[in-house]
């Protein structure tokens, strides 16, 4: 039997504990342009977006002006870019060949700020590209459908996408229907209950399968689907979580 969405009555509610939970930490204040430590405050680095070439992952983002940004890989290998006076940067890498967790990291003298979120590379960029993120939604740099992610934790699920306005988006699961208000980027997000099982969730228009959570088993791994990639990960404190990344239409 499949659980209600959401109850109409708690939805504001839900979406005012959604957005605090995942607003950014409030901006350390500069004393001076370049300083990127303040009182031992170092800020993580932001991936804005990817390109994609023949044979290479272009990423662009946001770090402290004038701080060496990394993208580390659990074996050891890393890819690093030093940012610009406005803080921006831009790192290459060659496509891998297959799938690829990164975790991205600030660097100012003897300083170092690794950020809680991880990049990955599904099937060298041929699949999705993402920032898996604990505590909040998934971000999809690649050319994701209506629907971009569903993430969840065994007791909650979390639908995310991106549009190209700011028009309301209708979400349609479990026989209810809500319209979210995107973000000036036209990014929205929406938490729903738990599924017994597989369920249809509408989202601007399409339609998707959610496959249900990945099931135990080695993580982190990545595995096809029905029509998307399913992620198994692990968050914070060992928490097990699961993420769905429908194929782009």
């Amino acid at each position: 039997m499949k659980r209600a969405m959401f109850g109409k009555a708690g939805t504001a509610a839900l979406l005012g504990a959604l957005a605090a939970a995942c607003a950014p930490p409030a901006a350390a204040p500069r004393t001076e342009a370049g300083n990127a430590a303040v009182a031992g405050w170092t800020r993580p680095p932001a991936i804005l977006s990817v390109q994609r070439t023949a044979a290479s992952l272009i990423f662009t983002g946001e770090a402290e002006p004038g701080a060496r940004v990394v993208l580390r890989s659990a074996p050891g290998a890393a890819y690093a870019a030093a940012a610009d006076a406005r803080g921006r940067f831009e790192i290459r890498m060659t496509a891998p060949a297959g799938d690829l967790w990164l975790r991205p990291e600030t660097q100012i003298g003897q300083d170092a700020a690794p950020s809680p979120d991880r990049l990955l590379i599904v099937a060298g960029g041929r699949g999705p590209i993402a920032i898996l993120r604990i505590g909040g939604p998934t971000r999809r740099l690649d050319q994701a459908p209506a629907l971009g992610a569903v993430d969840s934790d065994g007791r909650m699920r979390l639908a995310s996408g991106r549009t190209s306005g700011t028009a309301p988006v209708v979400v349609q699961a479990a026989g209810e229907s809500v319209r979210v208000t995107p973000d000036g980027e036209g990014r929205w997000s929406l938490m729903l209950r738990p599924s017994d099982g597989p369920d249809e969730i509408q989202a601007g228009g399409g339609r998707f399968a959610w496959p249900g959570e990945a099931a135990a088993g080695p993580s982190p791994r990545v595995e096809r689907s029905g029509r998307g990639w399913r992620i198994a990960w692990t968050g914070a404190a060992g928490a097990r979580q699961s993420t769905w990344l429908p194929d782009a239409v």
